[in-house]
């Protein structure tokens, strides 16, 4: 089998087993997707590759919920300072000089995988959000723009607003739409989409649909709490890989 054929198969399996991740606990595709692309291809272009399928998956879970439009007003400044934090960010991916992009990626997966490990449990005061949502937007889009992956510190703090199961799931989804295509728009900025990379990015969203559509069926079968405990491993093992690769 020719390395470009197997390349392929990496891709979409990759995207399966993201989607598949992201449809039992609303989350999870670009994180899962980053940190297995980057084993095998840069940061820049494993960022790429998961504009179309985040989009799609991002949007479709947004969809999905209740009115949006009161999250909207609630969130805006976060929202507004993830677009300003990743276009201030353009290029850092494609600057990936001595794998720093990939040892930046480690770390936030490493983070991340912590504080769910760790079972944090924040609280944001209403008072707060008005001048707390705007620097976390812009540190999630700084994040962004280094590493491909929009969750931290965007997921802790919306977890600690207090929304209603429904309403943090389709917040997640807000949020992530917002960063992908902030994302998109630092990627094109900073010169890295191009048209065989964008193609590709759109061939990745069957695999990353069928994942998330079997994710979606498997909720109901497996228990959350120990899929959860398996995720947060796994993330905090290949952050660790990533962190430590460019200096073996």
């Amino acid at each position: 089998m020719e390395s470009a054929e197997l390349a392929t198969i990496f891709v979409a399996l990759t995207f399966t087993l993201a989607g598949l991740v992201k449809g039992v606990i609303g989350m999870g595709l670009p994180t899962i997707a980053m940190g297995l692309l980057a084993e095998a291809m840069a940061p820049a272009e494993a960022a790429t590759l998961l504009l179309v399928p985040s989009f799609v998956t991002n949007l479709w879970q947004l969809a999905a919920g209740p009115d949006c439009r009161a999250l909207i007003r609630r969130l805006w400044p976060m929202l507004f300072g993830i677009g300003i934090g990743t276009l201030a960010g353009s290029g850092l991916l494609a600057e990936d000089q001595g794998g720093r992009a990939a040892m930046a990626l480690g770390g936030a997966l490493i983070l991340y995988a912590l504080l769910g490990l760790a079972k944090v449990r924040l609280a944001v005061p209403r008072r707060w959000e008005r001048w707390l949502g705007a620097p976390i937007g812009l540190a999630t889009g700084l994040v962004a723009a280094a590493t491909g992956v929009f969750v931290i510190p965007a997921v802790p703090y919306l977890s600690a607003l207090g929304l209603e199961k429904d309403e943090l799931v389709q917040a997640l989804g807000l949020s992530f739409t917002v960063s992908t295509v902030a994302l998109g728009g630092s990627l094109f900025v900073g010169g890295t989409v191009q048209g065989g990379v964008a193609g590709s990015s759109l061939l990745a969203l069957a695999p990353a649909l069928i994942g998330m559509v079997l994710g979606q069926r498997l909720r109901a079968l497996v228990d959350a709490t120990n899929f959860r405990l398996c995720f947060f491993l796994g993330l905090l093992a290949l952050g660790a890989d990533l962190l430590a690769r460019p200096l073996m």
